[in-house]
């Protein structure tokens, strides 16, 4: 992987240097940039497909506590890094709560949304206790306590070893600090109105992170041209688990940019 340095980090990404549009994607919590790797495939040949590992994950150390706005940045200046003017910006849960806040940051350098398997608030209230269990069971008895809950959650079934190794392999304090980032963000719902660029929304109908009626609020308070797309039967990271149909969304919604 290749690195930049910025806003204090080491930031790890992977350019495939494509001569079309760019297309930046970010990863949900828990992930690394190869969770795109399927899509990465799918687009490179027409687009310039850049992924990143966001702090906290693969090969990008956070360097204490850390806000999806401070990810937000983590982009702007990765484009700035690349001289990059505008991009289509994607994300996959909190890789699409970073993508909001790049739309709302810096609107003129975003020519589109692309959000898989995300929303615009906050957790909902019933899951906050659930989590920080699952938090506190991580840090005291290692990943492996509860790798099957967060797969479930987050992948379905399956086969997750080379997760599961990841996820082991990751020093606590990362994840606390990724981990504080996703609890205690803020709630960008009443200004989804001021994204006025055209938006792709794919998500899967077995989420069992995010409801479908999240997407729609999205989908609704978005103030563009916004398609949202259902994914039969996929879970949270659906880009993984179902790329063939979630690659044909978003193939079909690039095609449709001007």
């Amino acid at each position: 992987m290749q690195t930049a340095q910025v806003n204090g980090i080491t930031l790890a990404f992977e350019d495939n240097g494509g001569s079309g549009p760019v297309v930046i994607l970010s990863h949900g919590f828990l992930m690394d940039h190869s969770m795109f790797d399927a899509q990465v495939a799918a687009l490179k040949n027409n687009y310039r497909v850049i992924t990143w590992d966001e702090r906290g994950f693969g090969g990008t150390a956070s360097v204490g506590e850390f806000t999806y706005w401070d990810s937000a940045n983590d982009v702007l200046a990765l484009m700035d890094h690349l001289g990059i003017d505008k991009a289509i910006i994607g994300g996959m849960s909190q890789g699409g709560f970073l993508s909001l806040r790049v739309a709302l940051t810096a609107p003129e350098r975003v020519q589109a949304l692309i959000l898989l398997d995300t929303q615009a608030g906050t957790e909902a209230p019933e899951t906050v206790e659930p989590y920080n269990g699952l938090h506190a069971a991580w840090v005291e008895h290692g990943a492996v306590a509860v790798q099957d809950i967060v797969a479930s959650l987050i992948l379905g079934p399956g086969d997750w070893t080379e997760w599961f190794n990841k996820w082991g392999a990751m020093q606590p304090e990362q994840f606390t600090s990724a981990f504080h980032c996703l609890m205690h963000r803020d709630d960008v719902t009443p200004r989804l109105g001021e994204i006025t660029c055209p938006a792709l929304i794919v998500h899967g109908t077995a989420d069992a992170s995010i409801p479908m009626e999240k997407a729609e609020i999205l989908r609704d308070g978005l103030g563009g041209p916004t398609t949202l797309v259902a994914i039969e039967g996929g879970p949270h990271a659906a880009n993984m688990t179902h790329a063939d149909p979630v690659n044909k969304a978003i193939l079909q919604f690039l095609s449709s940019l001007k």
